[in-house]
């Protein structure tokens, strides 16, 4: 029998198969998640007040999330919005991120949004996260350094959708993330 199949398979052209392989599935999932955001009707410019229903519209569950700003606390505003997002839409994320500084950071672990973290240090929420590993509410994928964790986001821990904080944008949607050293220069 497993022979015969075997053989089927062999003898069957290019033409008979009944599937493929999407070689473009992250740049489809990038397109559909942007044209979700675009129905929205915002354009590059989001009213603060509609931020969770972009978050909504474009973080799928399951999704790997990067939450970042040129410094954690630059990044609350993201962090509480995602936090405030309705757990039947949105649920089951993988964080990344490099420090658990802020109270709505562990909150999504808390309200059933996430239940994954790679990062590097939690600072003044430790004890909330070990209280949660110990409840097993979050699954630790690792704690890193920080050049690891960041030099993973390029290779097996990139984001599905990154969260940035940044001081200043333009119409364009460039970010400013802060002054530049004259020495980079």
């Amino acid at each position: 029998m497993v022979e015969e199949t075997y053989l089927k398979s062999k003898t069957r052209s290019p033409n008979e198969r009944t599937s493929f392989r999407e070689w473009d599935s992250l740049r489809q999932s990038r397109n559909r998640r942007l044209e979700r955001a675009a129905t929205l009707g915002f354009g590059k410019t989001i009213p603060t007040e509609k931020i969770i229903e972009l978050l909504e519209a474009v973080i799928q569950p399951g999704d790997r999330v990067c939450l970042e700003g040129n410094n954690q606390k630059q990044a609350d505003f993201l962090s509480e919005s995602l936090a405030d997002c309705d757990p039947a839409h949105i649920n089951h994320l993988s964080m990344v991120q490099s420090v658990l500084a802020l109270p709505s950071h562990v909150d999504l672990f808390e309200r059933g949004l996430a239940n994954r973290l790679d990062f590097s240090f939690s600072g003044p929420q430790g004890t909330r996260l070990a209280k949660l590993v110990q409840e097993q509410r979050i699954e630790i994928g690792a704690i890193h350094t920080y050049l690891e964790l960041f030099g993973r986001y390029f290779m097996d821990l990139t984001p599905n959708v990154a969260l940035v904080a940044a001081q200043a944008a333009d119409a364009e949607g460039n970010l400013y993330l802060g002054r530049i050293p004259r020495t980079l220069r």
